[in-house]
């Protein structure tokens, strides 16, 4: 059953690789619509990929990269938490910081930019604060909403146990707003991953972001290509390999799944 899924998918990829081809060929070979140098061919992105393998920017690019986006993440977590908890607890903090929160998220990671620059400068510490402007509020409102679904019979129980806060936390809300707090970080990562590519187009240091510019002010469209391919496989894989499996053995641990 796995090997066929594989199959299939390897398939279906392969077919995309194909219809990609057969539109650069079509369009800019033969009929001559678009410019070769504008629009990538896989073979291009092939062999640029080669090229940056050999040179070492890509594996470069990337390390810098993940180092960036898991500090940023790291600290977003913290400050996620902090913000959202107390929402839970104040009626006051939950009418009026909420909606500010909301409102603040909402903000593309680009417009902390020049935040970044003016109180930062060009440095590995602006790339960090546009990571963590662009993750925390949304962790905190994920935060918020997990903790709130937690069925309130767990909480009553408890308290008629005589725990206290912090048992509370650890033994009850914790564990039974686990799968949610799973699904709150991936949706965490996913904003925090966008906003270091904000973050590093500005940069004038090694990174996926800054080598994706670098290929653009080169006119190098396959570079661009390639960058943007990584950009996206990187995400995926967290996604798949990290979160995704996390939270399904979780399920399947409780009988969910």
């Amino acid at each position: 059953m796995k090997l066929k899924r594989f199959s299939g998918t390897v398939l279906f990829f392969a077919g995309l690789l194909l219809l990609w081809q057969l539109f650069y060929t079509v369009f800019c070979d033969w009929l001559g619509f678009a410019k070769p140098y504008a629009v990538p061919s896989p073979s291009g992105v092939f062999d640029c990929t080669l090229l940056l393998l050999r040179n070492g920017v890509l594996l470069s690019s990337i390390a810098r990269s993940m180092l960036r986006v898991l500090t940023g993440f790291g600290i977003s977590v913290f400050l996620g938490i902090l913000l959202g908890i107390p929402l839970v607890h104040s009626r006051y903090l939950e009418q009026n910081l909420k909606p500010l929160i909301l409102g603040v998220q909402t903000l593309p990671s680009i417009c902390w930019v020049p935040f970044a620059v003016l109180w930062f400068g060009l440095t590995e510490s602006a790339i960090i604060f546009v990571v963590i402007m662009g993750s925390a509020f949304g962790i905190a409102i994920a935060i918020e909403n997990c903790v709130k679904n937690v069925p309130p019979v767990y909480i009553r129980a408890a308290k008629t146990m005589g725990v206290n806060t912090f048992q509370l936390y650890h033994d009850v809300i914790f564990p039974a707003a686990l799968p949610s707090f799973i699904a709150g970080l991936k949706q965490g990562w996913s904003f925090a991953w966008r906003a270091l590519m904000s973050g590093e187009v500005m940069s004038a240091s090694i990174g996926l972001g800054y080598t994706l510019m670098v290929g653009r002010d080169l006119a190098d469209i396959n570079q661009v290509m390639t960058i943007m391919l990584a950009i996206v496989l990187i995400g995926v894989l967290v996604d798949k390999g990290l979160f995704s499996t996390l939270e399904y053995r979780i399920l399947k641990k409780r009988g969910l799944s």
